[in-house]
């Protein structure tokens, strides 16, 4: 097979239906986001099109300008500022991101483009509630510059991975991944690209199958 640069072809496990998991009621998600918002929109776009059965009442971030806000604010989404340059330290923050949270009732929490570490304080108030997406086939490529660090080992796949958070940075249980061809004319911008377009694809049914399973831990057997 033949790809070509600007090809969407990928693999995802497990396979995304035409139904994506449906939760009874709605959920309220929380999105933490730092700078262009696109996975937000891919988030908010999935719930307009009723594709995840979800609120979501409020959008975080942390730096000013982001485009995340602006793009919360035209759909009527509340934005919230948290600069974490007015925090002494990452745990003041997120009591802060907490407090947020816990006021607008939230389920689930979605870093979408989130550049901060979290803490347990953050973890410990949502436990198995807090979602990350990472542009690699974790447990490849953990951290900072995912897309380079793949470059650089001359893989022949990478691709993104929606995962819930646990204290250790780009760990905890897989939700689910697409895996993305390298071609050779590859630069971390046009890996990035098409990484990307996987990204918007999967999160909304990462989002669904969280959902889902906390659906199943709050309804009693």
């Amino acid at each position: 097979m033949t790809f070509r640069p600007d090809s969407t072809f990928s693999l995802v496990s497990p396979i995304i239906s035409d139904r994506l998991p449906y939760s009874d009621t709605p959920i309220k998600l929380g999105i933490l986001a730092s700078g262009n918002g696109s996975n937000f929109a891919a988030v908010a776009q999935a719930v307009d099109d009723g594709q995840i059965n979800a609120q979501i009442p409020v959008l975080i971030y942390n730096n000013p300008g982001a485009k995340a806000a602006t793009r919360a604010a035209s759909r009527g989404i509340e934005t919230v500022l948290l600069n974490h340059r007015e925090y002494k330290n990452r745990e003041a923050l997120d009591r802060q991101i907490v407090q947020t949270l816990h006021q607008h009732d939230v389920d689930l929490v979605i870093l979408a483009g989130w550049m901060r570490l979290v803490t347990s304080v953050l973890i410990d108030a949502f436990p198995h509630r807090i979602i990350n997406i990472h542009p690699s086939l974790l447990p490849s490529f953990k951290g900072l510059h995912a897309v380079e660090q793949a470059l650089q080992a001359k893989v022949k796949i990478t691709g993104c991975t929606v995962h819930l958070v646990c204290l250790e940075v780009d760990s905890g249980p897989i939700l689910i991944q697409a895996a993305v061809p390298v071609l050779a004319e590859d630069t971390p911008e046009t890996l990035h690209a098409r990484i990307q377009i996987q990204e918007h694809r999967i999160l909304p049914q990462g989002i669904a199958i969280a959902a889902s399973q906390l659906q199943s831990r709050l309804t009693p057997s």
